[in-house]
């Protein structure tokens, strides 16, 4: 069943494939580079190819770096185009070629460890590969191929390529054309104004090529050579930088707090972040949608896969469900200084963001983040949260005590960004916090929902332990709290602390049932740990699990979101556990979780939950009774045997199959976590016969 898109995207048009940096080899398993990852380019070249056949595609658009061997070494360049070509013969889809540094030679930079473009290297391209820069039309669209390595140089081409694209563009832009441009070079990672370094473009390039993407207002630019993730916003274009097919620029591996893992050549050989962009072209808009191929490769002569069927997943932008999200305790909006690396920049610092939570989170299909005061009040913070909200997020707010000026005004200027606020304090101090809050929130078309603050003596009553640790959040127990709350008028929900030994769905259920009598919404927040704060929690498949049923609770409420306590791994500190990325934001069982169970239950929509207070289940629209399915007995109904599709959530593998009467499938479970959903509406059987 299509998924139905947000009014702001309207229908899909077409879809287009982008890829980067595959530094092709001169042989199949030799090549100059000193790095072990490298020797199987071609393989992956390869293995991507063979993907991308599989999709319906306009076009294929490569952003350069075709080969690795560069052009002043000729032999081998010739060699390695040549084996690009023969794999590239096997390409279903148009194949349009952007000029990389590796094919046509480095930008004009007096430090390059390259020879940098000229007459020459340009001759060699357009004899290898064609011309050097280019336009195509596609259903009422603009596609830009732009020389970036010439900026700045002086040479003959540069004046020429710049006389066709001022002119191209403004004739583009005067019939309608959507505009997108492809490039090798990056025209800034962080800031338009940041200083020059080996992985942008200089002044006066930069601001002319800016300049054109305003005046006619761009809709997307895309470039490769950082064989890295980030996105930017500059003004209405969505600025893509995107990863390699072959190896990661292990450089940048300096963003992590996470030492390199052992056989990962320093973080270059990092296979999870390796893959491509599919870009869907829609009415009114676009998103892309990253395929990670984990270094795989297929080796020649190799037998095409046969196709599987897989869930389908989401965007942010797709997703009907505004209802469940992350807490995002790292910081994944702050600005690192990347060390001078010896090799490509050595005589300062870059200042570059870690974008990989963001392309992970893209990646879930997840609406919804949780975040800090201090991201509202950071300026460099708060432009970037405008930014991630062009990707289709929505953002919740949270917050202790009663709200100064400051804050006020700050929520205020955030109206349209920020439509939850949580606010948690001492019960005795929450009536003030309403009434301070209550024209703000009114104007800001805010969301205000309270959370009280454990003291010392509630915990003791709870547990007979206390722990120097905050605890927050009202509890279905709290009914003589809650009345009082909803006395204040103003409030639209509660917060509610869900503990690791507690099952999100039953606790949704009841927190649903103590709120709704008083027109009151519930915020579940579910804490991904079991126990005291210096015990770890390092069980992936109970993390996926747990994830799972959350996720779960917000198809089937519609009065309650759920909020997972943190996004990515806390591998230090108190209460270490594991998170939907580790600490370099690369999938846990969980992420895959996430992923298909939203892509899967996409497909419906409208749900309510069954009343079946034990098992995850969910009936849609037409009665079908959807579960969450942990094993063959995990059921409790007693049904007619029906036929049904059944999705592992942790692969995504979609499977026609037959549920018996004892609720057994044929074919049998291939997961400990899969979500059924049966052909039919539920019938029950009576027990007796």
């Amino acid at each position: 069943m299509p998924i139905t898109m947000p009014a702001t995207l309207g229908k899909k048009l077409f879809k287009y494939g982008v890829v980067a940096d595959t530094h092709v080899n001169y042989s199949e398993t030799e090549c100059n580079s000193e790095f072990e990852i490298n020797k199987r380019a071609n393989a992956r070249l390869r293995h991507v190819v063979r993907e991308l056949n599989q999709q319906d595609l306009a076009l294929v658009i490569h952003l350069g770096d075709i080969v690795h061997p560069v052009p002043a070494v000729e032999d081998l360049y010739t060699q390695a185009a040549k084996c690009f070509h023969e794999q590239i013969a096997e390409l279903r889809h148009p194949l349009y070629l952007v000029p990389g540094n590796h094919d046509i030679g480095d930008k004009p930079i007096t430090w390059s460890p390259g020879a940098v473009a000229c007459d020459e290297y340009i001759a060699l391209w357009t004899k290898t590969f064609g011309v050097n820069y280019q336009s195509i039309e596609s259903q009422g669209c603009r596609f830009f191929i732009v020389d970036s390595q010439i900026l700045n140089s002086g040479l003959v081409a540069e004046a020429e390529q710049k006389v066709w694209l001022e002119a191209e563009m403004a004739r583009a832009s005067e019939s309608g054309q959507r505009i997108f441009v492809h490039m090798h070079y990056p025209l800034f990672l962080t800031t338009p104004d940041e200083d020059e370094h080996f992985d942008n473009i200089a002044e006066p390039g930069r601001s002319w090529l800016l300049g054109l993407m305003e005046r006619y207002e761009a809709e997307a630019q895309f470039s490769g050579h950082v064989h890295n993730f980030w996105y930017n916003r500059f003004g209405v274009t969505d600025c893509y930088a995107l990863p390699s097919t072959a190896f990661v620029r292990q450089d940048y591996s300096e963003m992590y707090r996470a030492t390199p893992l052992p056989g990962t050549e320093g973080g270059r050989s990092d296979l999870a972040k390796l893959g491509y962009f599919l870009v869907h072209v829609h009415e009114n808009g676009h998103f892309c949608q990253w395929v990670r191929t984990f270094g795989e490769f297929t080796e020649p002569g190799a037998t095409d896969d046969e196709p599987t069927n897989k869930v389908m997943p989401l965007h942010p932008l797709q997703n009907p469900n505004t209802r469940f999200g992350f807490d995002m305790r790292q910081n994944w909006l702050e600005i690192i200084e990347i060390p001078p690396s010896g090799s490509l920049d050595e005589f300062d610092r870059k200042r570059m963001r870690n974008d990989y939570a963001l392309m992970a989170l893209i990646e879930t299909g997840v609406k919804r983040v949780r975040i800090p005061v201090s991201d509202l009040f950071d300026p460099d913070h708060r432009k970037r949260l405008d930014d991630c909200a062009c990707q289709g997020f929505q953002f919740t707010l949270f917050s202790f005590g009663v709200p100064d000026q400051r804050l006020l005004d700050a929520v205020s200027a955030a109206k349209g960004l920020i439509d939850i606020w949580e606010i948690c304090d001492t019960t005795g101090n929450l009536p003030e916090v309403v009434n301070t809050t209550r024209e703000t929130v009114k104007r800001a078309g805010v969301a205000l929902y309270l959370s009280r603050i454990r003291t010392k003596e509630d915990q003791e009553k709870a547990s007979g332990t206390y722990h120097h640790m905050i605890v927050h959040g009202y509890t279905s127990e709290d009914t003589d709290h809650i009345a009082r709350v909803a006395e204040l008028g103003g409030v639209d929900g509660l917060v509610f602390r869900t503990e690791g030994l507690m099952s999100p769905w039953q606790t949704a259920r009841a927190a649903s049932n103590v709120c709704r009598p008083h027109g009151l919404k519930a915020s579940l927040h579910v804490r991904m740990t079991v126990g005291a704060p210096g015990l770890k929690q390092l069980d992936d498949d109970w993390a996926a699990a747990r994830v799972a049923e959350a996720l779960a609770v917000t198809w089937a409420h519609e009065d309650v979101h759920v909020y997972i306590d943190t996004f990515a791994d806390v591998d230090r500190g108190y209460y270490r556990r594991h998170g939907i990325v580790d600490r370099f934001y690369n999938p846990r069982p969980a992420f895959n979780v996430v992923r298909n169970l939203n892509g899967a239950l996409a497909q419906g929509h409208k749900y309510l939950p069954d009343e079946d207070e034990v098992n995850v289940s969910l009936i849609d629209a037409s009665g079908r009774c959807i579960e969450l399915v942990r094993d063959e007995t995990s059921s409790s109904k007693i049904i007619d045997a029906t036929t049904g599709v059944l999705t592992n959530l942790y692969t995504g593998q979609q499977s026609t199959v037959t549920r018996g009467r004892d609720s057994s499938f044929t074919p049998a479970l291939l997961s400990d976590l899969s979500l059924w959903i049966p052909n039919i509406p539920l019938t029950f059987m009576d027990p007796n016969n």
